[in-house]
C-alpha cells in the first residue's frame, strides 16, 4: 500500500509529500503522480515513487494505483476541463480498489455558490457515486493566491478588487497540505467532509493595510464594480472568460461566502494556521522589500 499523491509537483503536492515525510511515512511508501516524470527527479531521488498519469488522457491513470492505496486527488488548476479530468481519476481509483481517496474540493461543498465552485461539486458527486470510502478537504483560498501579486501592488500602490468589505478566511498553502497530511496518515477521517479555512478572515482594506505596513509604502484598496474590475483584468492579459470567474469570486466574498472560520483546519494539523501577516512578510522578504 501507498499513499498516492496526484499533481504530485504542484505547489500543494510538493508540500504534502514533504509533510508526508516530516511525519515519518517511508520514501518508498508514497506514490507522486505526475504528467512529467522529469520534473518529479528530485522526488524520485529521495526514493519517492513516480508514477506517470496525465488527466487528460484516462487510459494512462490504469497503472497509478494499486489495491490499498490512500489517494490524494489535488483538483487540476485548468478551469473548464476539470470534471472530465478528475472523473478520469476516480474511476482510475475505482477499479483499482484504492482503501481512501481524498479530493482537494472547495469551502462551503454543494452551498458553494460561485461559478469556480460549479465543477468541485460535479467532482464530489462522481467521488460519491463511485462508492469509495472518501475524505472531502473542503479548502478555502490560499493567501498565496494573493501574495502572488504582490509586485503589481507594490508597483501600482494598490489592491483592486469588487469584494467591498466582504472577508476572506485564507490560510497558507502548508496549512491546506497539513490538513492533507493528517487526513492521510490518520484514521477516522472516512466519508467525512472537512470545512478548511484559516482561524481568522480579513477584508481587502486590511490586506492593503498589511502590505502598506511591512512594506513601508503606501498601498490601498481600491473597490470597483464588477464591470470595472472585469475591463481592469481583461486589459492584463487574463482571458475574458477566467476574469469573469475572478469577479464572481470576488462577488461571492462579499456575500460572506469565503469568510467562515470552522475551526476544522487547525484541529486536523494541530496547531494554529498562519496568519495573513506572517504569508505576507515571507513574500516581502523574498521580494527584497
Amino acid at each position: 500500500m501507498s499513499i498516492a499523491v496526484t499533481g504530485a509537483t504542484g505547489h500543494l503536492g510538493r508540500l504534502v509529500i514533504a509533510d508526508l515525510l516530516e511525519r515519518g511515512v517511508a520514501p518508498a511508501g508514497i506514490a507522486a503522480v505526475v504528467r512529467d516524470a522529469d520534473k518529479a527527479a528530485d522526488l524520485a531521488a529521495s526514493g519517492v515513487e513516480v508514477r506517470v498519469a496525465d488527466y487528460d488522457r484516462p487510459a494512462s491513470f490504469k497503472n497509478a494505483f494499486a489495491a490499498g492505496d490512500r489517494v490524494l486527488l489535488i483538483s487540476g488548476n485548468e478551469v473548464g476541463r476539470r470534471v472530465p479530468q478528475h472523473t478520469a481519476v476516480v474511476d482510475a481509483a475505482a477499479e483499482a480498489g484504492v482503501s481512501l481517496l481524498a479530493y482537494t474540493g472547495v469551502l462551503g461543498g454543494p452551498a458553494a455558490d460561485f461559478v469556480l465552485a460549479d465543477e468541485h461539486k460535479a467532482t464530489e458527486e462522481a467521488v460519491l457515486a463511485s462508492g469509495l470510502p472518501y475524505v472531502f478537504l473542503r479548502n478555502g483560498w490560499y493567501t498565496e493566491v494573493y501574495t502572488a501579486n504582490l509586485p503589481a501592488v507594490l508597483e501600482h500602490g494598490a489592491v483592486i478588487g469588487n469584494a467591498g468589505d466582504g472577508r476572506v478566511a485564507s490560510a497558507a498553502r502548508a496549512d491546506y497540505a497539513a490538513a492533507a497530511a493528517a487526513v492521510l496518515t490518520g484514521e477516522g477521517h472516512e466519508n467525512k467532509a472537512y470545512d478548511l479555512s484559516g482561524d481568522t478572515a480579513w477584508s481587502f482594506p486590511e490586506y492593503a493595510a498589511t502590505v502598506a505596513e511591512l512594506s513601508g509604502r503606501e498601498v490601498a484598496y481600491h473597490d470597483v464594480s464588477a464591470a470595472e474590475r472585469q475591463e481592469i483584468l481583461v486589459g492584463v492579459g487574463v482571458p475574458a472568460d477566467f476574469a469573469a470567474v475572478l469577479v464572481d469570486v470576488d462577488r461571492a466574498i462579499g456575500e460572506g461566502l469565503l469568510a467562515g472560520t470552522s475551526g476544522e483546519m487547525s484541529r486536523l494539523i494541530g496547531r494554529p494556521t498562519t496568519p495573513l501577516r506572517e504569508t505576507v512578510a515571507v513574500e516581502l522578504r523574498a521580494l527584497g522589500v
